[in-house]
This record gives structure tokens, sequence and C-alpha cells, in this order.
């Protein structure tokens, strides 16, 4: 049936218990305090857990903050003697299943025993779910060749961990899903995953951007502004372009990898962070550093852990699996129903010399859909798509 585990410092409480649940055929371990319950429950798995509220030394109530610091989901159910309204909705609030007083009632206690097993079966099935969607996310990389295949084999070795990751590459080629599939199947994945483009801000904004601004720091800081580090703190942050970033900019970036702490411009304060850092670039750091544009102990701060994502004609074997993958996304887009690709279109499309990568592969495939009919052909791709230049 189960295995339940009953605290309670009063004896005659936990053995009365234990026999109606053992006439229900389920197996019970006791406690008979609250430290050595929270013991047992982070070293055995219960399908539920009954706990006294009014104990010594360490009560129901700091059990049950216990299991929830150590992330234990069984289904917690408060009993209590002294039990009054307050006590029961203090109770859930911090997270209990539900509440019975004291002299216990049979049909309660079964009633609540078969409601709380429903939610177990929730839990269960929630964590299958989230390892099916982990799955499909760390898997959004189309590609079968070689080079993408080591990049996912990379992405599922490092994720869990916090290494700061530097993913490189041409334009176009995917950085950025490299970057969103490391948070997806990393431990911040609840958390934000906060990207910012180097090369989009202006010079003289991305200081503000990155660690926020005091109101009155310049003419436009009307109000205190949180940047991004601060944002993303738990969670991810994914610097792209960084080889596009400033001076000053690196110098600051390089101050919170050293110690976590930022200053908002204007400000004084130093504000704890706890960003993971990924940042991408389509320039070699290398060539930037000898030529004095990229600061050196920075870049060893970010490449921890390099990832290179190969350019679309290094991998022309993948070309037909994205080309079918975009055109299916694309129809949804668009409400229209599927088209799809001869071989010859397909060839075609392999022997295109790709300058914008998987960019530029994808807005072809959404000109073909558009112009063409519901088979595209090597001879469309051929009018279409080498017409891009």
């Amino acid at each position: 049936m189960g295995k339940i585990l009953v605290i309670d410092d009063e004896r005659t409480i936990r053995r009365a218990l234990t026999e109606i649940l053992v006439f229900e055929e389920f197996e019970v371990d006791e406690a008979e305090n609250g430290k050595q319950g929270l013991d047992k429950a982070k070293t055995e798995a219960y399908d539920i857990i009954f706990c006294d509220i009014k104990m010594p030394e360490m009560d129901g109530m700091e059990v049950l903050e216990g299991l929830q610091k150590a992330k234990i989901e069984t289904p917690v159910i408060m009993i209590s003697g002294h039990g009054n309204i307050e006590t029961a909705v203090q109770a859930i609030k911090k997270g209990a299943f539900d509440f019975i007083e004291k002299p216990l009632d049979l049909n309660r206690i079964l009633v609540t025993i078969r409601n709380a097993n429903d939610k177990t079966v929730l839990i269960e099935e929630r964590k299958v779910l989230k390892k099916t969607v982990k799955k499909f996310k760390g898997s959004a990389i189309v590609g079968e060749t070689d080079g993408i295949h080591q990049i996912k084999e990379m992405i599922e070795k490092v994720a869990p961990s916090d290494a700061r990751v530097l993913v490189t590459g041409e334009n176009g080629t995917g950085k950025e899903l490299v970057a969103q599939s490391l948070h997806d199947l990393s431990e911040r994945k609840e958390k934000q995953f906060i990207e910012v483009n180097c090369a989009a801000i202006p010079a003289e904004l991305i200081e503000s951007e990155l660690f926020g601004h005091e109101k009155g720091a310049f003419t436009s800081a009307i109000k205190q502004k949180k940047g991004k580090f601060e944002l993303a703190s738990g969670g991810t942050l994914f610097l792209d372009e960084i080889g596009d970033m400033s001076a000053s900019a690196q110098a600051k970036v390089l101050r919170a990898l050293q110690e976590n702490v930022i200053q908002r411009v204007g400000g004084e304060k130093d504000i704890k962070v706890n960003a993971r850092i990924i940042a991408a670039t389509n320039k070699d750091l290398r060539k930037e550093i000898e030529a004095g544009r990229f600061r050196e102990d920075l870049f060893h701060r970010l490449a921890v852990i390099i990832i290179h994502v190969p350019s679309l004609n290094e991998r022309r074997d993948d070309i037909p699996l994205l080309a079918n993958h975009f055109i299916g996304m694309v129809c949804n887009e668009h409400g229209i129903p599927r088209k799809k690709f001869d071989d010859k279109a397909l060839q075609e499309l392999q022997k295109t010399d790709w300058t914008g990568n998987i960019r530029e592969l994808r807005n072809i495939v959404e000109r073909l859909i558009i112009l063409c009919g519901d088979v595209i052909t090597g001879e469309d791709v051929k009018m279409f798509a080498n017409s891009k230049k």
C-alpha cells in the first residue's frame, strides 16, 4: 500500500496510529521526536508523513521547514491536541498537506491518506513530465553530424555545474540556442534566463544595462533601475557578442565575476549577485587580446568551458533535417498546411554557400514556403534561394 512515517513524542499516539495504519496494510516507521523524524525523512523514502506539532526541542513546524529545505516533497499531515483554526492555517501556509486534531478520527485519517496518495501520484507524474520537458528542451539543437553530437554531449556534462561557458562561432550558427539549452538542463532552470546583446547596446549605456543605476546617476536616470546581473541572480545571464563590450564595462564585469558583487552606476553600495555567466562571441578573442581590445584576465574568467558551434557549411549533412524542421515551424506560424521538399530541393540546399548560417537557412525556407507550391522542387530552390544575394 505504501510507507508512512509517524513523528510524535507521545508513545501512545504513535502506537495507536501505527496500529490503524498497519491494519490498513501500510508499512509504518516511527520517530519519537522531530529531529529523529527529520533525519529519517532525509534518508528514507516515505509516501506520507504524520507529524505532531507540539514536541520538545524541535516542533512540527520546524520539521516542516526542514523537509522543505531538504526539498522533500512527501505530503505532510500535521496532528495536534492543541489545534485551532490559526494553527491549522499556519501549518497549511508552511506547506503541510492537511491538519488533523487529536483525538484522531479513523475515517478522517483514511480520507486524508487517500487524498495525500493522490497528491503523491501527481508529484511523480510532474517529475516525469519535467524530465520529458528537459529532454525535449535539451534536444532543441537539431542535427546529427559529429560536431553537433559533441556539442549535445558537452551540454549534458556541463549544464548541471555552475561553470562559466564561452560559446564561439559565426553569426547565425545558433550560439544562443546552446546557451538556452545549458540553462534549461541546469539546476537554475526555474529561475530567469536573461540575455544581453552587448553589440546592440551603445557603449555609454552598457554599464547601466548590466549593473543598473541609481536615481540621478545621469540625466535620464529618473528612477533607480536594477541591472541584468541583479535580475539574473539565481538564474543565468547570457552575454551575447561579448567581444564588442567596452573596456570600462569589461573591467566591471571582471570584478563581478571575481567577487560576485556589483555596484550600480552612481551608487557606492556593493550588491551581492549570483548569476551563472554564459558568454558568446563571433570574434577570435585571442586576436582581440593581442590587439588590446579585450582583457586577457576576463577571457580566462569566461572561458572555463569553450563550446564551438560549427558553421552550416561545415555541417551540410544536417541541412535536410534543419530544412524539414523549419518547414514545419514556419507553416505552423503562417497557419498553412505543411509543405514539403523533394529530394532535388534538399540537394540544392546542400550545395548552397550559407554565409548567414542557420538564420539564413530559416529565412530561405520561409521564402520558399510563401512563393512555392505544396512540393518545393530543386528548380524552386535554384530560382528563389540563389537569388538571396
